[in-house]
Parts: structure tokens; sequence; C-alpha cells
């Protein structure tokens, strides 16, 4: 089951993960959004439409912008609407 780790936390675990382009798009209920804090970053993809992202705090650490979703996608990406990737040191397990 895929599974999201950091600095020795769960942050997202899901059988129902969509693969895209290499990320593990989480279900939002299997995100522990408790271990993320907003980040003003935002980036646009030609086909999924604006990501919003997300710093990950775990035990006084900070990993920045490490989370993103696309909270509106545009209609080629509406499976990983709302949906959580994680990278920049997140380890994703299968």
């Amino acid at each position: 089951m895929p599974k999201a780790l950091w600095n020795g936390v769960v942050l997202a675990e899901s059988t129902h993960t969509r693969l895209v382009e290499g990320h593990h798009y989480f279900p939002p209920e299997t995100v522990k959004r408790e271990y993320f804090r907003q980040s003003d970053t935002r980036t646009v993809c030609p086909w999924k439409g604006v990501a919003s992202y997300y710093h990950v705090v775990v035990n006084g650490h900070e990993n920045s912008d490490a989370v993103f979703c696309y909270p509106q996608t545009k209609p080629a990406a509406k499976n990983i609407e709302g949906h959580f990737a994680f990278w920049r040191g997140v380890q994703v397990t299968d």
C-alpha cells in the first residue's frame, strides 16, 4: 500500500492513490493534514492547472513546499483534483 513518510512519521497511506507523472496522488481523506502548513507557493501546469503547496512540519522540523495539490484541475486531470502528492525528500513507498 502506498505510504508517504518523512522524519519518521506517516503523512499519508492509501490503496487508492493515482499515479501521475511518477507521483502518487493520495485522496484527501487519507492524508494527515495536522502535519501540513499552507505555503504561498503556486505553480501552473498546462494540463493539470494551478497547484497549491504545503510545508510539512514534524517534531519541529520543516520541509518547505514538500506537498502539492491541485484544488481545481483542468478537465484532463479531474482524477487527481483535491488529491495530495509529495516530493522534496518525502519518501513514498509502494
